[in-house]
């Protein structure tokens, strides 16, 4: 018997709604919510293969990369934990709200570090443009793809073309978002010279890569000067709520600290890819992870969690709405939160 679920697509910080299909227990497919407010029925490819990561799952721990029980590989932290001094934490994006709060609570209850590597936007503070201020904008600045990565978005961005806005962009020549651009840039400062003074108050800059804090300040000094809004559109789903909790780091902050780290705890991350650093000079790696990911290969001790199907709790989305979700399947699996509570009482 099909049984279809509600739930949140976890691929960006769009905040799009998503059916779930299963089968006597096992998820087979998704198809789009076509009532939810934020995509209104249409899904990208990302959404859509989403599932993957529940497909893929974990089946046990990982200890020196031999199979063990959780209370075996949580001695194991433990271990590490009581005989290093220098630990921390790394909470993203792909946690909830309530999962960046349990981690929060556990770095701070035994002066851990936290750190939080949000595509390497940081000091985002106050009010962002909604998605409707997309939709409704005279003139647009695009800085990133915006278009192919986040199509959901995308689709704003073309409604406004429709209605007559500007786009002018910093993209690769025949990308998507180069396609529906009036002027397209070769760099995020030549976007913003270029362009910036022709900004008023019904205009937005949409943005999904910095290259540096030089080019964030830019972009927020411009805004701040035309009276324009800004909208940072992450890569995961809740870093936006991530960064309400724990400050972000820049990339650059972010190896600085992986350089005085003896222990690093990833709470459901696959950092390798993203941060260019030697990981191997830490001494123990533990990721907690549904699935296994180029971070979990390369560390001491794997957990299994909770993937985001059999999860429940809170997103914020790229404007700044929270968003619950439920779970849509059941597991034995263990959440973030019953993970650092196992590890906290063996302390």
């Amino acid at each position: 018997m099909l049984e279809i679920k509600h739930t949140l697509c976890p691929s960006c910080s769009v905040g799009c709604g998503i059916n779930v299909v299963s089968h006597e227990g096992d998820v087979v497919g998704t198809y789009p919510y076509k009532r939810h407010p934020v995509n209104e029925g249409k899904n990208c490819l990302n959404g859509r293969n989403s599932v993957e990561i529940y497909e893929n799952k974990l089946e046990s721990a990982i200890v020196s990369n031999s199979d063990v029980d959780i209370d075996k590989a949580i001695d194991e932290i433990c271990s590490n934990l009581k005989s290093k001094d220098n630990i921390t934490l790394f909470c993203s994006g792909n946690n909830s709200v309530e999962d960046i709060e349990a981690i929060k609570n556990f770095a701070e209850k035994n002066n851990y570090n936290i750190a939080l590597y949000a595509d390497n936007i940081v000091g985002i503070d106050g009010e962002v443009a909604s998605y409707d201020d997309v939709e409704k904008a005279s003139k647009l600045i695009v800085i990133g793809d915006v278009l192919y990565t986040n199509p959901l978005i995308g689709r704003r961005i073309i409604h406004a073309k429709d209605n007559g806005a500007d786009v002018y962009s910093f993209t690769p020549e025949g990308s998507v978002t180069a396609n529906v651009s009036d002027e397209i840039c070769d760099s995020i400062d030549d976007v913003l010279n270029s362009f910036g003074d022709n900004l008023d108050e019904s205009s937005v800059i949409v943005f999904n890569t910095v290259n540096s804090s030089e080019d964030l300040d830019k972009i927020k000094e411009i805004s701040d000067k035309r009276n324009s809004k800004i909208l940072p559109v992450f890569s995961k789903c809740n870093s936006k709520g991530a960064c309400d909790i724990v400050n972000a780091q820049s990339k650059e902050e972010f190896v600085e600290l992986l350089n005085a780290t003896d222990v690093l705890l990833v709470f459901n991350d696959d950092l390798i890819p993203e941060i260019d650093f030697d990981f191997a000079s830490i001494s123990t790696i533990v990721s907690f992870v549904p699935c296994e990911n180029s971070t979990s290969n390369a560390s001491q001790i794997v957990v299994p969690i909770k993937s985001w199907l059999e999860n429940e709790g809170s997103f914020v989305n790229a404007m700044g709405e929270t968003q619950t979700f439920d779970a849509v399947i059941e597991s034995d699996a263990l959440g973030v939160d019953e993970v650092i509570e196992k590890i906290q009482d063996k302390l």
